[in-house]
């Protein structure tokens, strides 16, 4: 028996590619915290407009329901800021393999709080995967590239990266229990408008104010494109969560770094190099082990 069926799967396929195709839209933007604001109020707001055509009644959370949404919630936007802090000040070779953490930490969550049970073969595809995600933006494949993140760990950015690897993962355990423990569309509903309520008050700030209208002047058509992208994304992972392993999902999900790197290579110009390659193969090779081990 597999223990990642056809739906799951393509599911959190699907999840990876838009989740890929909304970060494209982030890259150009100006103000990159604003314009996710930006795609959560459109998504929030195309997701409550769309509620009274669904079939049957909004189901009344219980407060653990509450919780968890708020919980997740709570994880996914301190990893957006951590991470967004790691990004801007730091070495993107150094602060972008160490945001992948979260990678180690998820199957052994998975394993310890919710009883997950991993096959060999499964083990190996999630190690080729975590491989793939951590060498993507590495300068070379020698012993002391591949260290050289863990040798920088007084720098501010390079924490700030761990700490975000390491929230996500926890933020991870909430997401995949509150879909085991209520409907997967309506708890991502609560998600989203959890998210926007903590980013809201974020952007509440100052230094934000005047950034929110000039965003929405310069970039509305990718604001507009990209809340029902990000939608997509977010209700097909969570679906995706409630019928596989929280362990493989997450680290299939990671096919959406492939997917950047594609785009990247035949739209943006960039250039794949030898790392790049080698890392997509290491993240198809895991993935079909997930899928066909």
């Amino acid at each position: 028996m597999h223990f990642v069926s056809t739906l799951a799967f393509s599911l959190i396929l699907v999840s990876g590619l838009m989740h890929a195709l909304w970060n494209l839209l982030v890259k150009q933007s100006r103000h990159k915290t604003v314009f996710i604001w930006w795609m959560f109020v459109t998504s929030a707001s195309l997701f409550t407009a769309l509620l009274p055509l669904l079939p049957g009644e909004f189901p009344r959370p219980d407060r653990t329901v509450l919780l968890l949404g708020a919980g997740g919630a709570f994880c996914f936007v301190l990893y957006h800021l951590f991470n967004g802090r790691a990004y801007r000040d730091g070495d993107l070779s150094l602060t972008y393999p160490l945001s992948q953490t979260a990678m180690l930490y998820v199957p052994v969550w998975g394993i310890l709080l919710l009883g997950e049970r991993l096959s060999l073969t499964g083990f190996c595809g999630i190690a080729l995967v975590v491989a793939g995600v951590y060498s993507v933006q590495l300068q070379s494949l020698s012993l002391a590239e591949l260290v050289r993140p863990f040798r920088s760990l007084n720098i501010p950015s390079v924490q700030a990266a761990l700490i975000a690897g390491f929230v996500y993962s926890l933020g991870a355990v909430i997401d995949k229990t509150g879909v085991q423990r209520y409907s997967p569309l309506y708890f991502t509903y609560l998600l989203v408008m959890f998210m926007l309520a903590l980013m809201t008050v974020n952007l509440s700030r100052p230094r934000y104010r005047a950034q929110i209208g000039s965003e929405w002047r310069e970039n509305r058509s990718l604001i507009l494109a990209s809340g029902p992208v990000m939608m997509g994304s977010f209700l097909s992972f969570r679906y995706g969560l409630s019928l596989a392993p929280m362990s493989y999902a997450v680290l299939v999900r990671q096919v959406s770094v492939l997917v950047g790197v594609l785009i990247g290579v035949f739209f943006l110009g960039e250039s794949c190099g030898r790392i790049r390659f080698i890392a997509a193969l290491l993240i198809i090779a895991g993935v079909s082990l997930i899928r066909f081990g």
